[in-house]
């Protein structure tokens, strides 16, 4: 514990300010923006069930103040049966985010990649909860390597 603690108190005290004034951290989650629909009800039910699953992804992020930034992902899915649309729902969901003492390239990074990461098994939970609801399987999205949607965004 000693050698611990000689390791501690060796670490010159500009690392320790500079760590000490990054922070990150979630302020809030919440959807923004929700909807459901199954215009084809009753009768898409009469149907045999061969689902075809389509999703679009979008990330955008706001700065709010010197620290606080929103990060709004949304998720579109339709579900279709037999070339009909069994399903659609499309949700926003939100959060806001505290980001002290980083560069804009990490600031980058965390927008669009760890904050969507973050969000996203909310926004799946909801779609899930959503088509239960309107007595549909569950879509159970896989996950999103938002990295990677992220560098082709930087791309395209």
């Amino acid at each position: 514990m000693a050698t611990k603690k000689k390791t501690e108190e060796s670490q010159p005290e500009e690392a320790n300010t500079e760590q000490a004034t990054k922070n990150f951290s979630v302020a809030r989650v919440f959807i923004k923006d929700l909807s459901f629909e199954s215009k084809q009800a009753p009768k898409i039910f009469e149907k045999q069930w061969s689902p075809k699953l389509n999703l679009a992804v979008d990330v955008s992020n706001e700065k709010l103040n010197d620290k606080l930034y929103e990060v709004v992902l949304k998720l579109n899915v339709t579900v279709k049966t037999d070339d009909e649309t069994a399903f659609a729902i499309e949700i926003q969901q939100a959060g806001v985010f505290v980001l002290e003492g980083f560069d804009d390239k990490t600031i980058e990074g965390v927008l669009g990649s760890m904050c969507p990461n973050i969000l996203f098994p909310y926004a799946r939970e909801t779609i899930d909860s959503l088509a239960v609801k309107g007595t549909f399987p569950a879509p159970m999205l896989a996950p999103i390597n938002f990295d990677a949607l992220m560098e082709q965004r930087k791309k395209g």
